[in-house]
């Protein structure tokens, strides 16, 4: 009767969040409902405060929302971005595939994928609007490249740092060698089945412009590439590779950023190393553009804020409902499932994430809230945990690019006045594809037959 209810609750979260209730509030609510259905509210109210002050997650995210706004504040992104478009500007029939390309490469440091569709859209969106390219080809082409997983290849994204703070003596870059090689499936595969299809759609619009004039249009002045402001958003993650072995040559002393003698605070290390060289990158940018300088620190503080917003936030609704879900016995069925059927384990760490992320419209809240259910039926299986997280993670980001609610999906759609739902129908089949393409690979990468 209790998981009879359970989903009850779990289905009205998911028709509040349909009919545009706010994500965190519809979240919220729910877990509460859980955490009642499974006498442990109280363990909903600790989940809420101790992800909403935990270091690990409130450090690295806000120091990078915070970044990101410096770069957009001294226009060092825009250099980036540029230098990353030279190639494909002139080549018509590169520009859909390229403005994928470019999204994802950019959101490798920039992390935020809202500050990404930001930052590329400025560029993008006007050069494919003269090249004649469909607003909704424009759109859900931003979408894709800004929400795909390029920061999934950063150590320092927040997804990670579940993933550490799951699996013992895991750190960012460990992370990111198991992801690479996944992610790459998962790039080509959609940028190819996206680019077929806008290819066909892209011709039925051709010769709906064919009689329109392209007088009107203006060509927007030459941008001349400081090469010193587009290396500047590369410097945070440029520094967390130096410093992360087996690879990086250099180190640093555990006691600059942390006080050894205390475990609980050693512990947050790595999480203040990501901030450290997030703060480095800031003290970049304010120097590539030292006019603005003196306003750098208060912007970086607004970033932050804005991390905490629109982002925490969400990862405390989403930790909050998925500890509600675990009272319910996800947990223990899942681990009965695996033991009694080994080869369903990575499908589900891609099918569950993927469901979880389209609701919530948060692929860092996914990882954050599921990935340590499938450590134990991980090990279970023979597998390795960190293969499974590079999983979790891959579908979750997916989930979130073809989620109407996602952030990423709502500023791509303004950007470009087109309608949410229409971008994500755009998306959701070359996501699909290439997230059965990776599982497969994921399979096979597991020595399982």
């Amino acid at each position: 009767m209790t998981l009879f209810l359970g989903v009850l609750v779990i289905v009205a979260a998911v028709v509040a969040v349909m009919r545009r209730v706010d994500v965190r509030l519809a979240l919220l609510l729910a877990a509460l409902a859980l955490g009642a259905l499974g006498d442990n509210v109280a363990l909903i109210l600790r989940t809420f405060f101790q992800t909403f002050c935990r270091e690990q997650f409130v450090v690295p995210i806000c120091c990078a929302t915070g970044f990101g706004f410096v770069l957009r504040h001294t226009g060092c992104d825009q250099h980036l971005v540029h230098l990353l478009v030279r190639p494909i500007k002139h080549v018509r029939f590169l520009l859909v595939p390229g403005t994928v390309l470019v999204g994802f490469l950019v959101n490798i440091p920039l992390i935020s994928q809202v500050g990404t569709a930001v930052t590329i859209g400025t560029v993008l969106v006007p050069l494919l609007r003269r090249s004649g390219i469909s607003p909704i080809t424009t759109g859900s082409a931003l979408l894709l490249g800004a929400s795909l997983g390029g920061d999934l290849l950063n150590p320092g994204a927040p997804e990670w740092r579940t993933v550490c703070s799951v699996i013992p003596f895991t750190k960012g870059s460990d992370c990111v060698r198991a992801v690479f090689p996944l992610q790459l499936v998962q790039l080509l595969t959609a940028t190819a089945v996206y680019w077929a299809l806008s290819r066909r759609e892209e011709a039925r619009h051709r010769k709906e412009m064919e009689a329109r004039s392209p007088e009107g249009e203006e060509e927007s002045p030459a941008f001349r590439v400081n090469l010193f402001k587009a290396a500047v958003p590369l410097v945070p993650l440029v520094l967390l590779f130096l410093v992360s072995p087996p690879l990086g040559p250099l180190s640093v002393h555990e006691y600059w950023l942390t006080d050894v003698s205390s475990k609980a605070d050693a512990d947050n290390f790595e999480s203040r190393l990501i901030g450290a060289a997030m703060l480095i990158g800031v003290a970049a940018a304010a120097a590539a553009s030292w006019r603005k300088a003196f306003e750098s620190a208060r912007v970086f503080c607004e970033g932050a804020g804005y991390g905490l917003t629109h982002i925490i936030s969400i990862i405390v609704a989403a930790a909050c409902f998925g500890k509600g879900v675990e009272l319910l016995g996800v947990g223990e069925l899942l681990l009965r499932t695996v033991d009694e059927h080994h080869w369903l384990l990575l499908p589900i760490a891609g099918a569950v994430p993927l469901a979880f992320a389209a609701l919530c419209g948060s692929g860092m809240a996914t990882t954050q809230s599921l990935f340590a259910l499938f450590v134990e039926p991980a090990r279970s299986a023979g597998l390795n945990p960190l293969h499974v997280g590079a999983v979790v993670a891959i579908a979750a980001s997916a989930g979130r690019t073809m989620s109407p609610v996602a952030a990423v999906t709502l500023l791509s759609a303004t950007l470009t006045s087109t309608n949410p739902l229409s971008l994500v129908r755009r998306t959701v089949l070359p996501l699909l594809i290439a997230l059965g393409t990776t599982l497969v690979v994921a399979i096979v990468m597991a020595g399982w037959k």
